[in-house]
């Protein structure tokens, strides 16, 4: 009996948003990661996702580059189980990633690219940088702003933006797709000079 095995087709950069699975954590600060990833894979007129690497991943051609786009279904703090899993299947290096994730030390609706460095106590972040076993991975980093000094970090991070906020960081998505795409297509060096600002 022969089987047949689905050959998976290579992508020149891995664009892996970060964020917990389920309608109830859709709106949640924590899942900005998702929502850039969303929208990028409509910009780029994604046609299908699949399951794949503990995932929803999905291939898009955009230019003479193919885009990988996954979104991890691990629950954020064990991002890096699917995170290596992708680079061993599709043969990357740390350099063809980024991680698109929330980061509460930094203002609401600020970006900030880094090519390296440490997780900065995101522990979606760091299950990826032991699971790769590096540091060296490009992050792009969106502020979700800082609780207030009666709501713990956990509580925070899994509650929804006030609408006020909402307006506010619906902008900055749209800021932060434009980065990704601007790192596939020229580089972290040219998107941290464009967005770190």
């Amino acid at each position: 009996m022969v089987f047949w095995f689905r050959r998976i087709e290579p992508v020149d950069r891995l664009i892996v948003g970060i964020g917990n699975p389920g309608l109830e954590y859709a709106k949640t600060r924590h899942n900005v990661g998702f929502r850039v990833v969303d929208l990028v894979a409509m910009q780029l007129g994604v046609q299908s996702e699949e399951a794949k690497f503990k995932g929803i991943f999905a291939a898009v051609k955009f230019g003479d580059l193919t885009i990988g786009l996954l979104k991890p279904m691990t629950y954020v703090n064990l991002s890096g189980q699917s995170v290596s899993e992708a680079v061993k299947k599709l043969n990357l290096a740390t350099e063809q990633i980024l991680i698109v994730l929330d980061d509460a030390q930094i203002p609401l609706g600020k970006l900030r690219l880094r090519a390296k460095g440490s997780s900065g106590g995101h522990k979606g972040l760091q299950s990826i940088i032991d699971a790769l076993r590096s540091e060296d991975i490009p992050r792009l980093r969106i502020g979700i702003g800082s609780p207030p000094e009666d709501i713990d970090l956990a509580t925070y991070v899994l509650s929804p933006f006030e609408p006020e906020e909402e307006t506010i960081i619906a902008e900055t998505i749209e800021k932060a797709a434009e980065a990704v795409k601007v790192w596939a297509k020229e580089g972290i060096e040219v998107a941290m000079k464009r967005f770190n600002r």
